[in-house]
């Protein structure tokens, strides 16, 4: 039986073609994907709901590797990440696919893409990792779709990252399986996990998928890495923003990772099946995030909206202002690296002296190719 578990990362076949990981070969001729609990069984030609992954004379074919959607330098704010980094810009891109169905995904363009030949720009993980180098970028983010359905081509660039000194950003929504987790997270430095709601009839009504698994990578990437982790929940009017299952995701959260990852609650915007919801309103938004405060949790933000006081970072012990956020421009910095200048108390993240100061700006980038040998810095 062919075993795709080898401590290798993406091989490239004289076709051109990318080997997948985490697959075994079947009896029946068909090969099992290990990657997501979708647990996809793939006869020859056959694709996997994420449609990027394929049986291809018997092998898992990743065929977004190397295609990107277009890169973008962002303010790392906007991944979100409030305790990585503030105000540095970092590198960010996806592919296409998706191994979840959400009706009101807003990159559903990307994620739902079935021509990654067409749209998709070439770029292999050393020229991503020296384009951000070359543009002062701290990081580069995988992000736009899931990088768990391209997390080879991630982790790849992740270590590409890692040589010359930048850190590896993962935008994701946690579908992830026991198998895969450990290689998935060993090289990201952060990741932002979208908790897309609290109730498994929530997750397969409007995503496709379970929330058990979700609720697994959640623990083991706060628990079990080095990697630091932000939490999302885009709330949706009428489907996951009763006060009662913030009430129960905030007691999970409490029980299961602690007070200090910090959560993020965004505001929703009508889009792809989803059109005839409304905006959440800010009122529903400021709820939930006076109900986590009341609750216990020490870091939490409102985001898709302009609110100053919500989106900004308070000390736990003193009650004042340590990072203030205009939209995603930092306005006032008062850390001395991961402490509070005032009372001393640490806050956890990956903070620095100084803030960056790439401030709100978006900026579109061509990613060349490069052919040179850099000797980066050591990792920070």
């Amino acid at each position: 039986m062919v075993n795709s578990f080898l401590p290798i990362l993406a091989k490239e076949a004289p076709d051109g073609d990318f080997t997948g990981r985490w697959w075994t070969e079947q009896s029946d001729g068909r090969i099992l994907c290990h990657l997501c609990p979708r647990a996809c069984r793939l006869k020859p030609g056959d694709r996997g709901f994420c449609f990027v992954r394929m049986n291809k004379n018997g092998k898992m074919v990743l065929d977004s590797y190397g295609r990107s959607t277009g890169f973008c330098i962002d303010p790392i704010e906007k991944k979100p990440l409030n305790h990585f980094l503030p105000g540095t810009p970092v590198l960010s891109f996806g592919t296409a696919g998706c191994n979840l169905g959400c009706k009101f995904c807003q990159n559903w363009d990307i994620s739902k893409s079935r021509e990654v030949s067409r749209i998709s720009n070439l770029a292999t993980p050393l020229d991503i990792a020296v384009t951000g180098l070359n543009q002062g970028c701290r990081s580069v983010a995988f992000t736009y779709n899931d990088p768990i359905v391209w997390a080879e081509y991630a982790l790849d660039t992740a270590k590409a990252c890692h040589d010359l000194g930048l850190s590896a950003v993962a935008v994701t929504a946690g579908y992830l399986t026991e198998t895969a987790r450990p290689d998935f997270f060993s090289l990201m430095d952060a990741a932002n996990i979208d908790l897309k709601g609290f109730t498994e009839d929530f997750y397969q009504k409007f995503t496709g998928g379970h929330l058990q698994p979700v609720l697994d990578t959640i623990r083991y990437a706060v628990r079990e890495t080095d990697c630091w982790v932000e939490l999302t929940n885009l709330v949706i009017p009428g489907a996951n923003d009763d006060p009662d299952n913030f009430k129960r995701m905030i007691d999970w959260i409490l029980t299961e990772i602690g007070c200090d990852v910090p959560i993020h609650f965004t505001a929703f915007h009508p889009d792809f099946q989803m059109r005839d919801i409304s905006a959440t309103p800010h009122e529903t938004l400021s709820h939930a995030y006076a109900i986590a405060l009341q609750a216990g949790l020490n870091y939490v933000y409102l985001g898709n909206l302009h609110d100053l006081a919500r989106q900004s970072t308070y000390c736990p012990k003193c009650q004042n202002p340590l990072i203030q956020r205009d939209w995603h421009q930092i306005t006032q910095y008062k850390l001395d690296i991961n402490r509070c200048r005032d009372c001393d108390t640490r806050i956890p993240g990956r903070f620095e002296m100084e803030a960056g100061s790439w401030g709100r700006q978006r900026q579109p980038v061509t990613v060349r190719p490069h052919t040179e040998t850099f000797d980066g810095p050591d990792r920070p």
